[in-house]
């Protein structure tokens, strides 16, 4: 038989998914308001810069952490702004990759200041330093 964590624990894991509810719904209207960005794409256009090549669309899914159809979804709301192109893999040709288009990248490095503020009120500034270096040690353990 299962075991059941205690009321506090159960408790708790609410407090964190309310918190990340209310983070990313936060960060998401704020990128929309000041950039006409989701965090979904925002993320997307994060996640191709940094990765620093073309992805493959299953490596950006998981990268993003949303279904592959919903990466596709993504994506080709992105394509049609602008913002991300395909590109045939070099090596299978009948693969697909995706990459920013220079206007991503330039939306990117604009929205990455109105989303780095958000994070910054809505965590950094609300934490100090022992904070940090304790839930960075909880999130290790969990991961």
């Amino acid at each position: 038989m299962p075991t059941r964590p205690d009321d506090h624990a159960v408790d708790v894991w609410r407090r964190l998914l309310q918190f990340h509810r209310r983070a990313t719904s936060v960060l998401d209207a704020e990128l929309a308001a000041e950039r006409d960005l989701s965090l979904e794409e925002y993320d997307v256009l994060f996640q191709l810069h940094d990765a620093g090549s073309p992805l493959r669309m299953s490596d950006l899914a998981e990268a993003v952490l949303v279904t592959r159809s919903s990466c596709t979804r993504l994506v080709d709301r992105l394509v049609g702004r602008g913002l991300v192109e395909r590109l045939a893999g070099e090596d299978d040709r009948r693969s697909i990759t995706v990459s920013a288009t220079k206007a991503g990248c330039a939306l990117l490095r604009r929205a990455a200041t109105t989303h780095l503020r958000g994070i910054d009120s809505l965590f950094a500034s609300r934490l100090d330093a022992r904070d940090l270096v304790d839930l960075e040690r909880i999130l290790t353990r969990l991961d």
